[in-house]
């Protein structure tokens, strides 16, 4: 299951509050935006464009699909920390200056959640991906536009985050 929104918020403020810019800018685009672990570690610079006024990341999803997702103004301003001056190259970095991996990009939110003090066992990527559409469906957002927001290509795909809500 996903994340509280207490919880939630307190992984988004360790992340703020992080001194390596890439953690603020991974919880936010798994937690606010939906994206799947391997789309946000795979975004580069170049990816970031303004589209009839709206800033919008392109991303490479399942199926190579390449969709593009609009940016709130709070996680464009928390890439642009990430991206820094850089106007090419990939978006998030490890600690050496490379890209980061599914695996640095799996322990972050689990140091961020230390941190946060957020008692939940094995936190990882997918329970952000998951806070968002449940946090969408529990505010009344109409199954479909979750959907597509969360870019399933079936709706019982979105039906199971909503199921799973109810189970212990």
């Amino acid at each position: 299951l996903g994340l509280s929104h207490l919880q939630f918020e307190a992984m988004l403020t360790a992340g703020r509050d992080s001194d390596n810019v890439n953690d603020f800018a991974l919880v936010a685009m798994l937690g606010l935006l939906g994206l799947r672990i391997f789309e946000a570690t795979g975004a580069d610079v170049e990816a970031l464009s303004e589209v009839r006024g709206h800033r919008v990341l392109r991303v490479h999803g399942k199926g190579d699909k390449v969709a593009l997702v609009p940016l709130p103004p709070a996680v464009s301003r928390a890439i642009d920390r990430a991206a820094g001056s850089r106007e090419t190259g990939p978006l998030l970095l490890n600690r050496e200056g490379r890209r980061m991996d599914r695996r640095a990009a799996t322990r972050r939110p689990r140091q961020l959640a230390l941190t946060a003090r957020v008692a939940i066992d094995r936190v990882h990527p997918h329970m952000l991906r998951h806070t968002f559409v449940t946090t969408m469906l529990d505010a009344g957002v109409d199954l479909r536009d979750v959907q597509i927001a969360a870019r399933h290509a079936d709706p019982r795909t979105t039906m199971r985050y909503d199921r799973a809500r109810t189970n212990l």
